[in-house]
């Protein structure tokens, strides 16, 4: 996506005209305007030319973000806080307190002397005539002061492309051209002597209504200008975290830099307290680092030589030497910032209806103020009356608040999300995050840590822990295999010992073994330590108990000698049983997703609390599950992004979790920088609340102008007698699109992890996924060749979920969704020159 700044834009009108301009240019495959951020996101492979070509001739300004600099340095798009500075407010506050100014002393001739009978020099009390002069000249003074309304809303008119400042420009422009009309007449009058004409075109003027709608809508450009610059706080307290300069180490000395000279590969040093200038990896020292601007999580994190380091996070204890792997805008806190920042210039679907309603809404506003005008002309009304109901509708009529209904809301929440952890990555996943019916979660790094522990030791009679510890140790310390990592792990812990063993041997998928001081150790699964001694029914029992709770048992013996079971699993997070409970209370259906056979699978799905379990998925295989799952209903994925890329992309949301400094991945739409599962109910509920501050936006908006409209044409007055003034629609109309605003601002008081107040959805209605498992015995398998060949004719089979297929065992096991014959399956491998034997 192209990101470009437009400028001259003032409502939703003129942000629907934009887009339909450049929609129009050849080779954009999407454009998408941005009216709170005054951007525009473009696709496609139109060049920049044609699409701000396209702009000028609408009647717009544009240019790209990331333009050069006076210096001709790049600025940066994602990193330009400049850009996000609210440099509308004080033009506009300075605009107002002028306006001001002029109107009080308007307002004190035009109403104050003849309505409540203030003072004023004899001069003006006796000339009517000087009176109207001098408000013809104060409301003159205040329309050149707000020339940007008429300049806007004509030119506008001239591109055939109404906006709101032609609204305002129609109904002041028309008050004073009917005021000045008046005065003429009133003047006529008074050189023939007819006092009685003179009073009643007094009565006709509307000189302080067009200095009023002008100066009252100002007040509202300067209220919403001020809320929509809050609405990117969030925004700009990430770019402020950017360090402006480095400590780099050149030939041999440090030296400080600013942050844009670093670059890749460079070594930087950090000392306590400072922040860490750009991404990098630790390559000596050691210290705590506080990564909360980006993770959102307060409890710092210990960094060794080795481990990751990224931008804007603080290092809080020790000296550090690094070497610098993203630079720039290849920094994780750019990446977020871009993220962010590309949210704003999408465009949600909800947006959509707004968008066609402001399309037409103007040259509709500007039909009905007509048809009103001349309908009281023909009901017998003066032309005075007639005016000020015609006037009344153009200034009533809102379409800033249509617009800013939903940008403003995603602006906000995304930015509250970004804060806490949470990115989405566009508006249309902020919307539809909360719509999920369905939740598949996989079980590796997502619902467990993804790190095999130690969790129960059992050694036989005669044997403490410690000594099982040891020898398994010893055995275990050559091993590469990933559970031999977690007794380790567990020895390092209990600071143990071992001496080195000879003659190690690993024999995959069965266990290890070697020589420990002329003595024989052995380690490994049932089947291989039972060939080497006798292992007692009890301890059978035992191991059989451990694995139905999703435990590993691994068996180490001596010599013939079973010396106990250690039993290794990847435990489950903390926060898992309660962010599933949380998914659970919003009716939303669980389902956990494991490549682990039916009965750990169950064990741990138990534990979880999860609804349904779907075991034996292998990696490839995630995305058809979740192609069926999405036959019940709106399916959100949550997987680490990587080995789950497909399922990602395949869900109607894909959420990836613990991404950490690798935040850019494409598969997913939402992003969570935190490892922990409590984030995904968060996400759901952000989006939730959002959508619910969008639907009040657009009730508000809609309500305001239907209500509206019928009042300023003057349909209540022959039932109620109710007849509104030009300059109070024009207040109305100031107070529309702050309310808008304000309401959206609200969302940054929301507590995303509170569940008190999730409202539960209607559950869905599904049958559990059922996937049968066949084994059949196949001779002729010599190698992993024979196991790809077998495996790839066996998935292609409609029906087969998965194949795996071993030459050691002299089995396929085939997992299918429905039953197929197995006469195909025969034939297929057969085919292969192999045979099935059973």
């Amino acid at each position: 996506m192209v990101q470009y700044i437009v400028t001259g834009m003032s409502c939703a009108a003129c942000s629907s005209r934009v887009e339909k301009a450049v929609s129009g240019v050849p080779g954009v495959t999407s454009c998408s305007v941005s009216l709170l951020t005054n951007s525009m996101g473009v696709e496609g492979t139109a060049s920049a030319d044609a699409v701000i070509e396209a702009v000028v001739n609408a009647g717009y300004g544009a240019s790209l973000k990331g333009a050069n600099d006076s210096s001709g340095q790049t600025v940066s798009a994602a990193m330009n806080e400049d850009a996000l500075a609210d440099k509308e407010t004080p033009v506009l506050k300075k605009r107002l307190l002028t306006s001001m100014g002029f109107l009080v002393i308007l307002m004190y001739f035009s109403m104050g002397h003849t309505m409540w009978g203030w003072p004023v020099p004899s001069f003006f009390e006796a000339n009517h005539i000087a009176m109207g002069l001098l408000q013809l000249l104060l409301s003159a003074i205040v329309m050149i002061i707000n020339q940007k309304f008429f300049i806007s809303g004509f030119k506008g008119l001239l591109h055939k492309a109404p906006n709101m400042d032609t609204l305002v420009a129609m109904g002041s422009g028309a008050s004073f051209i009917y005021s000045t009309y008046a005065l003429f007449m009133m003047t006529d009058a008074q050189l023939k002597g007819d006092t009685a004409t003179v009073m009643s075109y007094m009565h006709d003027f509307y000189f302080e209504s067009a200095a009023m709608i002008l100066t009252l809508i100002t007040v509202g450009k300067m209220l919403e200008a001020r809320s929509k610059g809050k609405t990117t706080d969030a925004l700009k307290s990430l770019m402020k975290l950017a360090p402006k300069t480095a400590t780099v180490v050149r030939d041999g000395a440090e030296m400080e830099v600013p942050i844009e000279q670093v670059k890749k590969g460079d070594v930087f040093v950090v000392r306590p307290g400072e922040n860490i200038p750009v991404d990098g990896t630790v390559l000596e020292g050691h210290s705590a680092v506080n990564e909360s601007a980006l993770t959102g999580e307060s409890i710092p994190i210990d960094k060794e030589p080795g481990d990751l380091v990224s931008a804007a996070t603080v290092n809080q204890s020790g000296f550090i030497r690094c070497e610098a792997t993203r630079v720039g805008e290849d920094t994780t806190l750019s990446q977020i910032i871009k993220m962010v920042s590309d949210a704003a210039a999408t465009k949600a679907p909800i947006a959509k209806v707004a968008d066609k309603v402001s399309g037409i809404f103007v040259p509709a506003v500007i039909t009905i103020a007509i048809i009103t005008t001349f309908g009281w002309l023909l009901l017998g009304e003066s032309f005075g009356f007639a005016i000020a109901r015609g006037i009344s509708v153009l200034v009533i009529s809102c379409p800033c608040a249509l617009g800013l209904a939903t940008p403003v809301a995603i602006m906000v929440g995304n930015g509250i999300g970004a804060k806490n952890g949470i990115l989405f990555k566009t508006a249309v996943s902020l919307e539809e995050t909360g719509k999920v019916q369905i939740v598949a979660l996989d079980k590796t790094g997502t619902i467990t840590n993804g790190e095999p522990k130690v969790t129960d030791m059992i050694p036989v009679d005669g044997v403490t822990e410690e000594e099982l510890l040891t020898m398994a140790y010893a055995l275990e310390k050559k091993s590469e295999h990933p559970l031999a990592r977690a007794i380790l792990l567990k020895a390092e812990e209990q600071n143990l010992t071992a001496e080195e063993v000879t003659d190690f041997r690993a024999l995959p998928g069965n266990g290890l073994s070697a020589e420990l001081s002329g003595v024989s150790l052995y380690g490994g699964n049932l089947k291989y330590i039972s060939t080497k001694t006798i292992v007692p029914k009890e301890i059978q029992e035992k191991a059989e108990a451990l694995a139905d709770q999703g435990k590993t048992p691994l068996f180490f013996s001596k010599e013939d000698e079973l010396i106990g079971i250690i039993a290794v699993a990847d435990v489950m997070k903390e926060d898992s049983p309660k962010a599933i409970k949380e998914l659970q209370n919003m009716g939303i259906h669980v389902v956990m997703l494991t490549g682990d056979n039916k009965k750990t699978a169950n064990a741990i799905g138990k534990q979880a609390g999860v609804d349904e379990v779907i075991a034996g998925v292998l990696p490839d295989g995630k995305e058809n599950v979740i192609r069926r799952l999405q036959k019940s209903g709106r399916v959100a994925m949550v997987g680490d992004g990587i080995n789950d890329a497909p399922a990602l992309t395949r869900a109607d949301i894909g959420i990836a979790i613990g991404a950490g400094t690798d935040i850019a991945i494409d598969a997913a739409d939402v992003v969570l920088m935190k490892s922990r599962l409590s984030d995904v109910p968060a996400a759901i509920r952000m989006s939730r609340a959002t959508l619910k501050n969008i639907h009040e936006n657009l009730f508000w908006a809609f309500f305001y102008n239907c209500v509206g409209i019928p009042l300023a044409m003057g349909v209540w007055i022959p039932i109620f007698g109710w007849k509104l003034n030009p300059m109070f629609g024009a207040a109305a109309m100031s107070l529309s699109s702050f309310c808008v605003v304000s309401n959206a601002l609200r969302l940054n008081f929301f507590d995303m992890h509170r569940a008190d107040k999730d409202k539960k959805i209607k559950p869905i209605e599904r049958e559990e996924i059922q996937n049968m498992e066949k084994t059949l015995k196949v001779k002729g398998m010599m190698c992993p060749h024979c196991e790809a060949r077998v495996k790839k004719v066996v998935e292609k089979i409609p029906g087969v979920e998965s194949a795996v297929a071993s030459h050691t065992e002299g089995t396929v096991v085939i997992t299918m969704t429905e039953d197929v014959d197995l006469a195909l399956i025969k034939e297929a491998i057969e085919d292969q020159d192999y045979k099935v034997i059973g």
